[in-house]
């Protein structure tokens, strides 16, 4: 009789155990979803910031420049000013 008893108990654990792995696959596939979807959301959100900041790059390109300071290739427009203002576009920050 005693051997019945543990042998009940030990298929009540595997039950038990059965079970809580089912939930544990359930629960990682929905993670496994969760983390695709967060992927493709970041993926999408990195491109339009990239097509958000190329936008700024092509405004900030189309503003004229005072003269002396340096323009797009970098060559001064003229030598007679040599005040500067910053310009920043932003596209060398890390994403």
């Amino acid at each position: 009789m005693p051997n019945t008893v543990h042998i009940n108990q030990i298929a009540e654990r595997v039950e038990r155990l059965l079970v809580r792995h089912q939930e544990l696959q359930r629960t990682n596939a929905l993670l496994s979803a969760q983390v695709d979807s967060l992927s493709q959301e970041r993926d999408s959100l990195k491109s339009r910031l990239g097509a958000a900041r190329a936008r700024v790059d092509a405004l900030l390109d189309r503003l004229p420049h005072p003269e002396g300071e340096p323009g797009q290739n970098g060559n001064v427009a003229s030598a007679s000013s040599q005040s500067h203002s910053p310009k920043t576009s932003g596209s060398n920050k890390a994403a």
